[in-house]
C-alpha cells in the first residue's frame, strides 16, 4: 500500500484532490463563519472547530458508504420527463435551505430585525448552530465525496486528501471568519456567495449542470473588487477648494 501511495501518479492525484477539496470547502467555511457569528464570542472558536470536524466525519462516513452513495444516483421518480434521484433531492433541499438562510440573514442585517436587539446568546445556541452546520455538511460532503471518487483511484488517497483539506480549513477558518465579521460589506458579499451556491445546487439537482469554475471565478472577481473598494475607503480624501472653504466657515 505504501509503495502505491508513493508512486508519482498517486501523489499527483493526492495533491489535485486536496486542492479540489479545499476549493469545495470554501463555501462551507463561509457558511460556518456566518452561523457562528451569532454566538457569544467565547463560543465561536470552539463551535467553528466542532463544525469543521463534523464536516470531516461526514465526508469520511459517506466515503466508506460509497456503495450507498452510488445508489443515490439512481432515479426515484420522473416529473415532466426529468428523473430525480436521492442525490438530486438532497442537492435541491440544500440549495433551498441556503437560499432561505442567506436571504433571511441579509434581510436581518439590512432591515434590523428583532434579533439585533437581543443579546448574542438569545439569538442563537450552540446546539441550533451545530444542527444547521450538520444539515449543510451533508450536502457539501455529498458533493465533495462524489468529486473525490471521480478524481482518486484509492480510498486511502481520498481519506488523506480530506483530512489535509479539513486541516487547512481548521487553520484558516478563524482568520476568514474574523475578517468577514469585521467588515459588514464583506459579510453581505459572503451571504451573496451562499445564495449563488444555493442556486447552483438547485440547478444541479434539476439536471442543469453548471461548472463550479464559473461560480468561483465570479466570487473571486467580486471579492477582488470589494478588497479594492475597502482599500480605497481607507485612503485619505484629497482636500478640495470647496471642502477647504467650508471648513473655514466661509
Amino acid at each position: 500500500m505504501l509503495e502505491i501511495l508513493w508512486q508519482p501518479a498517486t501523489l499527483i492525484s493526492l495533491v489535485t484532490l486536496t486542492l479540489m477539496e479545499i476549493v469545495l470547502g470554501i463555501d462551507n467555511i463561509v457558511f460556518i463563519a456566518i452561523l457562528v457569528s451569532r454566538l457569544p464570542r467565547p463560543q465561536q472558536a470552539g463551535t467553528r472547530r466542532v463544525g469543521l470536524v463534523l464536516a470531516l466525519v461526514m465526508r469520511l462516513g459517506l466515503l466508506f458508504s460509497i456503495t450507498w452513495i452510488m445508489r443515490l444516483t439512481a432515479p426515484l421518480f420522473v416529473v415532466l420527463g426529468q428523473g430525480f434521484s436521492g442525490r438530486d433531492l438532497i442537492l435541491i433541499g440544500g440549495g433551498l435551505f441556503l437560499l432561505a438562510k442567506a436571504s433571511l440573514e441579509i434581510h436581518d442585517r439590512l432591515e434590523g430585525g428583532p434579533s439585533e436587539h437581543l443579546p448574542a446568546a438569545g439569538r442563537a445556541t450552540v446546539a441550533w448552530t451545530l444542527g444547521q452546520i450538520i444539515l449543510l455538511d451533508i450536502v457539501f460532503s455529498l458533493d465533495s465525496v462524489i468529486t473525490a471518487v471521480g478524481l482518486a483511484p484509492l480510498v486511502a488517497v481520498m481519506v488523506i486528501a480530506m483530512v489535509l483539506a479539513v486541516g487547512f480549513m481548521l487553520v484558516f477558518a478563524g482568520a476568514i471568519g474574523d475578517f468577514v465579521n469585521r467588515h459588514p460589506s464583506m459579510k453581505i458579499l459572503a451571504l451573496s456567495f451562499l445564495i449563488l451556491i444555493g442556486v447552483l445546487l438547485i440547478a444541479e439537482g434539476m439536471g442543469q449542470h453548471i461548472s463550479r469554475g464559473y461560480a468561483y471565478f465570479a466570487m473571486a472577481f467580486s471579492l477582488g473588487v470589494e478588497l479594492l473598494n475597502m482599500r480605497l475607503r481607507k485612503r485619505p480624501q484629497p482636500v478640495t477648494l470647496r471642502s477647504r472653504y467650508e471648513s473655514t466657515g466661509g
